[in-house]
């Protein structure tokens, strides 16, 4: 379908206001890695530090998931993504004022926090707003965050040189408190069981959980995110330290992997739409895993920026996987199963970051992009097993 037809009755300012948001949320956590050359110097750490702080950002993200999925059965969406973008500009100023390295990890970690109450309630908003497209809505949501993933990067990487990383990443407080004003005023109040009042239906979430729907999605969604965290946590610092680039060349590398990204899940969420979840999961997650084994022995500036568009390719795994996640989640418990499935998926993935940062310090960079696409291909033979959806009479084979 076309994005045209996501407007009426005002869903269009709600889509609208939850991508504004999720464009800061995305690219500011991924504006940290562009500036990670600098903070490592301001604060005299390694690789294996820098990719700690990273770690932490994800791993507060998840932990985060599970109380965030509870709020949107109890509270509703638009209180948590108003809220959220709120609290994500308080943290942002403590990042750029940290003094110290342990400092700086509080901030991280504050970060996560906060953006953590953002996923659970976009997901769910969207999919309750748009229940015959919400691939294409949710897709158009992820290409918002994969336009901001490569501008503020970008940016931060072409003006570091001139300006303090701490003004860059202190500077996006104000456009995160525009976003929730924006957010407070559009997006409605949906009637998802917030007047409950009774305790959290274990047995029912168990249930939803445990299905193999689920379950198969949700391991192919942790690989395919835990490599991701592993690339993009050191993209920059691989590209600077290893093949020679110049940063702001770097950055413009990076940047390009969220270009692809954008196009990717927008494609993807349409394309999965109308054919299907799982011949796109498919597609999508194979077709990286050459490129992944191809960037070390890479050089040039056209041939990396290739792989960098290509490796983006694989953002499109998102837009689909987590429309069909929800989408086979009982109404009753969507929420606070989703909730517990993303914190289970991101506490896991979040060591992505680690691991690559472990293996460069044990001169193994190169290494660590191999092991990367060997988990890419174990996600990508996951998803030719995935099971149709079944639930509501819903499906999408």
């Amino acid at each position: 379908m076309a994005l045209g037809d996501l407007r009426g009755e005002g869903r269009g300012w709600t889509l609208l206001s939850i991508s504004a948001g999720w464009v800061f949320v995305l690219g500011g956590r991924f504006l940290v890695p562009a500036v990670l050359p600098q903070v490592k110097d301001a604060f005299t750490v390694g690789d294996i530090g820098a990719g700690v702080a990273v770690t932490v950002i994800w791993a507060t993200y998840g932990l985060m998931q599970m109380p965030a999925g509870i709020l949107v059965d109890r509270v509703g969406e638009r209180r948590l993504l108003a809220g959220s973008v709120v609290l994500t500009a308080t943290s942002v100023v403590v990042i750029g004022a940290a003094p110290a390295f342990l400092a700086f990890l509080v901030g991280c970690g504050g970060f996560g926090l906060a953006t953590g109450l953002y996923g659970p309630a976009r997901g769910t908003a969207l999919s309750r707003t748009f229940p015959d497209h919400d691939g294409t809505a949710i897709g158009a949501t992820l290409a918002a965050g994969s336009v901001g993933s490569a501008v503020l990067p970008l940016a931060a990487g072409s003006l570091v040189g001139g300006v303090s990383w701490r003004l860059l990443v202190g500077g996006l407080a104000a456009p995160f408190v525009i976003a929730g004003v924006l957010i407070w005023a559009t997006v409605p109040s949906f009637n998802n069981g917030g007047e409950r009042v009774d305790g959290i239906p274990v047995g029912d979430v168990l249930a939803a959980v445990r299905t193999r729907q689920v379950t198969v999605a949700l391991t192919a969604l942790t690989l395919m995110t835990f490599v991701f965290q592993g690339v993009s946590a050191f993209y920059v610092t691989y590209l600077t330290s290893e093949t020679g680039f110049p940063q702001p060349t770097a950055a413009v590398m990076f940047s390009l992997v969220f270009a692809g990204g954008a196009v990717a899940q927008v494609g993807a969420g349409s394309i999965a739409d109308l054919v299907g979840d799982r011949p796109v999961l498919v597609a999508v997650s194979a077709v990286t895993v050459p490129v992944l084994v191809a960037i070390p022995l890479l050089d040039g500036t056209l041939t990396v920026a290739v792989a960098s568009i290509l490796l983006g390719v694989r953002l499109g795994v998102p837009a689909v996987s987590n429309a069909y996640i929800i989408a086979v989640l009982p109404d009753s418990v969507t929420g606070t199963a989703w909730g517990l499935l993303r914190t289970t998926s991101f506490l896991l993935a979040a060591t992505g970051s680690t691991v690559v940062g472990a293996m460069a310090d044990a001169e193994l960079f190169d290494e660590a992009f191999l092991l990367l696409a060997a988990l890419t291909a174990v996600a990508a033979l996951l998803y030719t097993r995935l099971p149709a959806r079944t639930v509501g009479g819903n499906s999408n084979t």
